[in-house]
């Protein structure tokens, strides 16, 4: 099918409203707007430029780390929570009550993450692993009443107070196991031919025009776009999440999904895409090259260090994993007594590596702030 030529779906009468039911997705396609190649081309080369900065960080997996925590709490923050990255790095009792159910949204969503792109390495990105994943994201957070783990039986709504002033109704919640295995089959179908970054991008318009869940579509949505690069081998590691574009633009992300549905204009939609992909991988880019300028000015400052060296090395691993740390903590990852981790971290607060945030004498947290700057 032209993309051109194509009609994203029609509405079904139900009993009281009309539903949305999009047309299946699982055939070929192609197009003949060049700025599409373009983009494609461009997208491509900066993806690939991102994947090689994976491969040649040394020690590149704790980097990783703050990236899913930067993916998890820009892509919540799409869904109104109001948790900064420093907060979503804080453990639970350094949160003050009223931002806790915000701050385990967010931490529900890291461990959402780091369990589908460890379930990669056995099972190939099915509509198993998007359940499983929605279960932890859902596990006892607002919403985790509604079917965590399982595809809705009832009918959701986008937009309005109620389903009679609603926005847009997605498909019947008796579609939903059909659209699904249509867009799983397409995620495989070797038999199409068509580019990797042009099959995701109409997988999540698709995806997000479904709402298979009753919640949190739009981050199993999203999260669906990483774990689609890493399947299919685009990404040798888990290093690009489109959430934080997507929030810096909400109202164009929206309006490019809506146009598909109203205006057939997919074209739209894809390059949208595209260019979010090339603006996230080149800022992607600059973060790791940020990272290895500041890994080599903190390793030369260590080597002065003399008899601390050793245990401050330590100390910057883990801020590299957590940036965020107070004496308590370096004493049980050192090992080490009180006394010597208090002076530990004073030295590097001294060095500007460390930064308190509380201005507090007692229970005093601090930040490793340039690193979580480069996020």
């Amino acid at each position: 099918m032209n993309l051109r030529d194509f009609t994203s779906g029609y509405y079904k009468q139900q009993y009281q409203y009309k539903s949305f039911y999009p047309q299946p997705v699982n055939h070929q396609w192609n197009w003949d707007d060049p700025k599409i190649n373009v983009l494609l081309e461009q997208a491509t080369r900066a993806l690939g430029e991102l994947n090689a900065f994976s491969l040649i960080v040394p020690d590149v997996d704790i980097f990783i780390n703050m990236h899913v925590v930067k993916e998890a709490n820009s892509s919540s923050r799409i869904e109104g929570t109001r948790t900064n990255i420093n907060e979503a790095l804080m453990e639970e009792k350094e949160i003050v009550p009223e931002k806790r159910d915000d701050w385990q949204e967010v931490q529900n969503y890291v461990k959402a993450i780091n369990y589908a792109v460890g379930q990669l390495e056995k099972l190939p990105l099915s509509n198993r692993l998007l359940r499983e994943t929605h279960a932890i994201l859902m596990e006892g957070v607002r919403g985790g009443r509604k079917y965590p783990g399982e595809f809705r039986v009832s009918q959701n709504w986008i937009g309005g107070s109620s389903i009679s002033d609603a926005v847009f109704i997605p498909p019947h919640f008796e579609d939903v196991p059909e659209l699904m295995s249509d867009l799983e089959k397409f995620w495989h179908n070797e038999e199409i031919d068509i580019p990797h970054l042009v099959r995701i991008a109409i997988s999540h318009y698709q995806f997000e025009t479904i709402h298979p869940f009753l919640d949190g579509n739009g981050r199993i949505g999203r999260l669906l776009i990483t774990l689609y690069l890493v399947n299919h081998q685009l990404l040798a590691k888990p290093t690009l999440y489109l959430s934080d574009f997507l929030e810096k633009y909400r109202p164009s992300y929206y309006d490019a999904l809506s146009r598909v549905r109203e205006s057939n204009d997919l074209v739209h939609w894809i390059k949208f895409f595209l260019n979010a992909v090339i603006t996230t991988a080149e800022k992607g880019k600059k973060t790791f090259a940020g990272i290895l300028k500041l890994k080599e000015e903190i390793d030369g400052i260590i080597i002065t260090l003399g008899r601390k060296a050793e245990n401050a090395r330590k100390i910057i691993h883990l801020l590299y994993c957590k940036p965020v740390i107070d004496v308590n903590a370096a004493v049980g990852y050192l090992g080490v007594s009180q006394k010597t981790a208090r002076d530990l971290v004073h030295e590097l607060e001294k060095f500007g590596i460390l930064e308190e945030t509380t201005g507090f004498k007692r229970n005093r947290i601090f930040l490793f702030k340039r690193y979580i700057d480069l996020f």
